[in-house]
């Protein structure tokens, strides 16, 4: 049985309200690739079905990797270490007290990786509400001094 054009947008169709259900952002091409296969069947019937699963598969995977590539490259893990050169040198202010081998916490005005509040350790004692700034990364604590 070949399939004909209506197929393949109902299909397309279902896929794009399936990631409705399950939000991962993927799904969405591989309907929209069902959908460029239901025009194209619409232009031209004689196609055969290996065609179209190949013109689906290439076009569904070209998208993701258009969507992950070109329109989303600033996306970076959360984890702090994976970018410490972007996090040393921030300011940010003291909102527990931190005292050697006591940890802290520190938060900055705008998020770094991921979140605005980090655990923080210093060689010296400082009170909660000062300006501190960041030394360095220690496994997930961030090395802070006074400003």
């Amino acid at each position: 049985m070949q399939p004909e054009w209506w197929h393949w947008a109902v299909a397309g169709i279902a896929l794009i309200l399936a990631e409705l259900a399950i939000p991962a952002f993927v799904l969405i091409w591989f309907g929209l690739g069902a959908l460029l296969v239901a025009v194209m069947l619409a232009l031209h019937a004689d196609i055969g079905l290996t065609a179209q699963l190949a013109v689906w598969l290439v076009a569904s995977v070209a998208m993701v990797a258009l969507w992950f590539r070109v329109f989303k490259p600033g996306q970076r893990k959360t984890r702090i270490g994976s970018a410490d050169a972007e996090v040393i040198g921030e300011t940010g202010l003291l909102t527990r007290a931190v005292a050697p081998f006591e940890k802290g916490a520190v938060r900055f005005q705008k998020p770094l990786l991921g979140t605005d509040v980090w655990p923080c350790i210093a060689d010296e004692s400082i009170e909660a509400g000062q300006r501190v700034k960041v030394l360095a990364v220690e496994g997930s604590f961030l090395k802070i001094t006074k400003v």
